[in-house]
């Protein structure tokens, strides 16, 4: 079956041809570690995490770039405001990123290099684009010439869709800037700031430049699918692909873009102070459920948060995981056609997700079945991240009481269960009772029952 990408540049879907039979080179815009992430940033690492596992499933050999901005003007100015060195600060944060991508499960890069590690790579880079007439040092700086780019026949414009005469960089340093699109490929120094020596004088990279320097170092000149937030198709990825392009590489041959998770309808921003990080999350719910309830929407679709929306994907991997366990967590074996489908129709997860859990149905009506099934599912939720049998049961990845509690309550349904087979309904009734009344909320559903700490 042909996979099919939804390119963003062309607003198309894509039959998926790869430059080098038989590997994928995926670059990823990863973190800015200014503070602690939260849902919104780790959206895009669970969504990105999903299409490598698809990649390598199918038996690609799959080279995942994800980088680190580690010089910003937004973590210089929060390290100034807490008195603490600047790369103290993006290490520290750096560190919770890792650790948060560690806890749900997203499986670390091929390499994740850092923008402060290739200010070699971005010096060539620079002199490249001036020596073909697409930029010009100034005071210290060198920025992109946008207008040459146009006139030279460049496609500026064409990732965001934007017409090049209402676009706006949105810079506030701009010394020696000749025309108002042009963006900065290196910023002079500045008292106190972290500077590198260039030809063109002291500074620090621009935030456009590190990612064209850094993509094509490890993946070459060109490479399959750029990936990241819908948010930084205007001015990071368009800025990319045009300095890139006037560079003479073929760049990016897909773009995908994830789109943001919401609340109240409102793009989750620190700016906008509804940020919910992962470690309040995890209050409330396991990290395989987080991260199911993160991977649940379509890439390209808005995941509105909402506690009720994560009660009911929580439990709903709760199902699978129930199912998995009771038929004996035998071993993965292979998806079915329904779900390949899915996946290779622009990573449909949703369809994905509908066909594990007609599967966990299909295996409840059929217990003779259950272990075939049963493996079934294993491989399908693999592929997601989300294999109860790697995460481990509900049981497992709790603690003492917690932990003492979880055996308890599932034997107890287990004994229900029976019960209401062998249509025992006093019995079932009585466990239920007894359940409810030490503050355990059990709901029955089509895949089995589940269960709950009643608030």
């Amino acid at each position: 079956m042909t996979q099919r990408i939804f390119d963003t540049k062309t607003r198309t879907l894509r039959d998926f041809e790869p430059l080098r039979e038989g590997s994928v080179s995926i670059y990823l815009c990863g973190a800015t570690p200014q503070a602690k992430p939260h849902i919104g940033h780790l959206r895009s690492g669970v969504a990105f995490d999903i299409v490598r596992r698809w990649f390598a499933a199918k038996g690609f050999d799959v080279a995942f770039v994800r980088n680190v901005t580690d010089i910003d003007d937004k973590i210089l100015t929060k390290a100034a405001e807490h008195g603490r060195p600047w790369w103290e600060w993006v290490s520290t944060y750096e560190r919770e990123f890792t650790r948060a991508y560690d806890t749900l499960g997203v499986l670390p890069p091929s390499v994740e290099p850092r923008a402060t590690g290739h200010v070699t790579q971005m010096v060539d880079y620079m002199q490249r684009l001036i020596d073909a007439g697409f930029a010009y040092a100034a005071d210290g700086s060198v920025y992109f010439d946008v207008d040459a780019w146009v006139r030279a026949g460049g496609d500026y414009g064409s990732i965001s869709g934007n017409r090049v005469e209402d676009m706006e960089q949105g810079e506030t340093d701009n010394r020696g800037k000749r025309g108002a699109r042009d963006f900065a490929l290196w910023k002079a120094a500045k008292p106190g700031e972290p500077s590198w020596p260039t030809p063109w004088g002291d500074g620090r990279p621009g935030w456009h430049l590190e990612c064209s320097a850094m993509s094509t170092w490890y993946l070459g000149e060109s490479f399959d699918i750029h990936g990241g937030g819908l948010d930084l198709q205007f001015p990071h990825h368009e800025n990319e692909q045009a300095q890139s392009h006037a560079a003479g590489d073929g760049f990016a041959q897909y773009w995908m873009h994830n789109h943001w998770v919401t609340m109240a309808g409102e793009k989750m921003s620190k700016s906008l102070g509804n940020v919910l990080s992962i470690d309040n999350m995890l209050e409330e719910v396991r990290p395989v459920e987080l991260r199911y309830y993160l991977g649940s929407a379509h890439y390209r679709s808005v995941l509105e948060y909402s506690p009720e929306a994560l009660r009911e994907a929580a439990a709903g991997y709760r199902r699978i995981e129930d199912f998995v366990r009771k038929a004996g967590t035998p071993k993965p074996t292979t998806w079915t056609e329904g779900f390949q489908q899915a996946l290779d129709d622009d990573f449909a997860v949703p369809k994905a997700l509908a066909e594990i859990h007609n599967a966990v149905r299909e295996g409840n009506k059929h217990p003779e079945r259950a272990a075939e099934i049963a493996g079934q599912v294993r491989a399908m939720a693999a592929v997601l991240g989300v294999d109860p049998g790697e995460w481990g049961s509900a049981a497992e990845s709790q603690t003492g009481t917690n932990a003492a509690l979880a055996v308890l309550v599932e034997a107890e349904l287990e004994r229900r269960t029976t019960a209401r087979a062998e249509k025992d309904w006093a019995t079932a009734d009585e466990v239920r009772d007894r359940l409810a009344a030490a503050g355990i909320e059990v709901t029955d559903t089509a895949d089995g029952p589940t269960w709950e700490i009643k608030e």
